[in-house]
C-alpha cells in the first residue's frame, strides 16, 4: 500500500508540472495473483466432482480471498506485468515510475486503487489500455474521490477535503446540532489514565477515536488531539470522551478545512521539529511532533509519544531531532525516484541545546545514555545533507503536534501550516446543516 506523503508527494508534483491524473480500480483484485505454495481446499458445495467426491480436495493455482497469502500473490502479478511494461519498482513506496526519454509514468497502488500520473497523455493511455487486456480494470476517469479522500483540482492547485467522512462521523456520533468549538483541546489540559468513572461500555469511544485517526490523513490540526485521546483506549473515562466530543464540536467548525497543494519550488523540503518533556503525566514521556514542506506544501505530519523516559528537554528534542532528519532522508529517496533534485534540505528547531548537540561532538560523553540511533542526526549534518537552523518559538508550527493551545496562537499557527486562513475555510452552521441534508440525498 502507497503511503499517504508519498500521495500528496506526486500531486504536488503533478499540479507543478501540470500533468494529468487518471485513477482506476482493479475488480476482484485478488483473485489474480498465482501461488508459488501448495494450498489446499475442500471442494465446495453443490460442485462435487461426480468421479472423485470421496476423499478428494482441490489444490488451488490461483488465490482466493481470504487467503494470506492473496495480498502478496496480488502484488507480485501485479508488480511483474508492470516490469515488463518497462516501469521501475521504487524501493521507498509502492511506487513506478517509467522513463521514455524526456517523459515520465508515475503510478501509486494501494491494494486495488491505482492512481496514474505524467507527462505524457499518450504514454497514460497506452498504459491504461495494457491494464484493462490483463486486468479487470475500471478507469473512473479524473482523479476526484480516492480512499475516501475529495480531491478538487483548479489551476494552480489541488485541496484535499473529508467533508463528507468528517459529516458521516458527526451523524454517527450524533452531534451535527452540537455547539461547535474553534480549538480541538483544552490549552494545558492534561489527564491521567485514572481521572474520571471508568465507562461501562468503551466501544463507543473506540469506534469514535479509530474513524477520528483515519480523519488526520488531510487534518493535520487535530493530529496531536487525536494521538492524545488514543493513549486512553484500553480503559477510557467519562472524561476522556468528553475530549473526544470536544475533537467532534471543533470538526463541526471547520468541516471543509483540508490540505492545499500549490505550484511550488519541489527542489527543496523543509522540517519544523518540537517536542515538550514529560507530558504524559503516567509514564512521563514525551510527545514530539513534525512537520514537512516540499517546497511551500504540506506533504507530512506526526504526533507521537516517544517510546524512552528523556532526562532533559534537549534530551527529547534531539530525539524528535533524528526522527524527523531519518524522514527527511526518506522523502529524499522518494524525490530521486521521482528524478527530482533536492537542493536544500532544512530542519527548523527552537531547543539550541539540541542544536548543539546534533552539531558538537564534544557532548558525546554527555549522551551515552541516548540510544544509537538517535545520534544519526549528526551524521547527516557531518555529510552535508542536513541543515540545522535555530527558529523562535513563536514560528514553531510544529508546537501544534505536541501541546494544547489557546485560540489566537492556534490560529496563527495552523494559518501559516495550511497555507490558507483560517477563518476562510471555517464553515458555518447554515453550511453544516445543508451538507447534511445533501450527504442524506446522496445516501437515499
Amino acid at each position: 500500500m502507497v503511503k499517504s506523503p508519498t500521495v500528496r508527494v506526486v500531486l504536488c508534483l503533478a499540479i507543478t508540472y501540470n500533468w494529468h491524473v487518471k485513477q482506476l480500480d482493479v475488480s476482484n483484485a485478488f483473485l489474480h495473483g498465482y501461488l508459488d505454495e501448495e494450498v489446499y481446499m475442500s471442494q465446495p458445495q453443490g460442485f462435487l466432482h461426480p468421479n472423485y467426491f470421496f476423499h478428494y480436495v482441490c489444490r488451488l493455482k490461483k488465490s482466493l480471498y481470504g487467503l494470506k497469502q492473496a495480498p502478496r500473490a496480488w502484488f507480485y502479478r501485479f508488480s511483474s506485468f508492470l516490469l515488463k511494461c518497462g516501469f521501475k519498482k521504487c524501493v521507498s513506496d509502492s511506487m513506478f515510475v517509467k522513463s521514455t526519454g524526456s517523459d515520465i509514468l508515475v503510478l501509486l497502488l494501494y491494494v486495488d486503487d491505482i492512481l496514474l500520473t505524467g507527462s505524457s497523455s499518450v504514454l497514460i493511455s497506452e498504459i491504461i489500455t495494457s491494464l484493462k487486456k490483463e486486468f479487470a480494470v475500471k478507469e473512473l476517469g479524473d482523479l476526484a474521490y480516492f480512499l475516501g479522500i475529495e480531491d478538487v483540482r483548479h489551476s494552480d492547485s489541488i485541496v484535499l477535503t473529508q467533508t463528507k467522512y468528517t459529516l458521516e462521523l458527526l451523524e454517527k456520533a450524533n452531534l451535527l446540532d452540537c455547539k461547535s468549538c474553534d480549538t480541538q483541546v483544552v490549552k494545558a489540559s492534561k489527564l491521567s489514565i485514572h481521572d474520571g468513572v471508568k465507562l461501562d461500555n468503551p466501544c463507543h469511544y473506540r469506534t469514535l477515536v479509530g474513524a477520528l485517526q483515519y480523519l488526520t490523513v488531510t487534518r493535520p490540526d487535530i493530529c496531536f488531539a487525536v494521538n492524545y485521546v488514543s493513549q486512553f483506549m484500553h480503559s477510557p473515562s467519562d472524561l476522556h470522551l468528553q475530549l473526544v466530543k470536544r475533537i467532534l464540536r471543533y470538526l463541526k467548525e471547520t468541516v471543509d478545512l483540508g490540505i492545499n497543494l500549490n505550484k511550488c519550488d519541489v527542489t527543496s523540503l523543509k522540517a519544523y521539529t518540537n517536542s515538550d518533556w514529560a507530558g504524559c503525566l503516567d509514564t512521563r514521556r514525551s510527545t514530539s511532533g513534525f512537520a514537512i514542506f516540499l517546497g511551500s506544501n504540506l506533504v507530512s505530519w506526526s504526533s507521537k509519544k516517544k517510546p524512552t523516559i528523556s532526562k532533559s528537554s534537549a534530551e527529547a528534542e534531539y530525539k524528535c531531532l533524528s526522527v524527523a532528519s531519518a524522514e527527511l532522508q526518506w522523502f529524499s529517496y522518494l524525490l530521486n525516484d521521482l528524478h527530482v533534485v533536492v537542493y536544500s534540505v532544512l530542519l527548523l528547531c527552537d531547543n539550541t541545546s539540541a542544536l548543539a548537540l546534533a552539531t558538537n561532538p564534544v557532548f558525546h560523553a554527555r549522551t551515552k545514555h541516548i540510544e544509537i540511533q538517535y545520534h544519526t542526526v549528526r551524521e547527516l549534518v557531518e555529510e552535508g545533507f542536513l541543515k540545522l537552523q535555530h527558529i523562535s518559538s513563536e514560528d514553531q508550527l510544529a508546537d501544534l503536534f505536541t501541546k494544547g493551545l489557546c485560540f489566537p496562537a492556534f490560529s496563527r499557527l495552523l494559518s501559516q501550516l495550511l497555507g490558507t486562513p483560517l477563518s476562510a475555510s471555517v464553515a458555518s452552521s447554515t453550511s453544516v446543516t445543508s451538507s447534511a441534508v445533501q450527504l442524506t440525498e446522496i445516501s437515499s
